[in-house]
């Protein structure tokens, strides 16, 4: 059930839907979720302030039900991240946060 958000700058060294796709399989990868749950999305930004040497930059934000342990969740980042790495150039700001969506409040149809 993950809904996987990649942020980025619209400048990518790659296109969105590859990016889409690699980010896609390596939470799969995991071996914490179901193919057929996973849910990834990308969203470009054209206006943005980087730090000094910065070109471009990637977020990924992770939602997750509740209930995996710390090292799970550790576990799924440093996968999203590598995958970003090769991917990606030196030069982007890199960064993946795994957020818990509680049980008792997340809603769908």
């Amino acid at each position: 059930m993950p809904h996987i958000i990649i942020e980025h700058s619209e400048d990518l060294p790659v296109l969105p839907q590859v990016l889409v796709e690699k980010i896609h399989q390596a939470t799969f990868n995991s071996g914490l979720f179901e193919l057929a749950t996973i849910k990834t999305r990308a969203i470009a930004y054209t206006h943005y302030q980087l730090g000094d040497g910065k070109e471009g930059f990637i977020h990924i934000g992770a939602h997750i039900m509740q209930g995996r342990t710390i090292k799970q969740k550790q576990q799924l980042s440093e996968q999203l991240l590598d995958c970003l790495k090769i991917y990606c150039r030196e030069s982007d700001s890199l960064s993946v946060n795994v957020h818990d969506m509680e049980h008792e409040i997340y809603r769908k149809c």
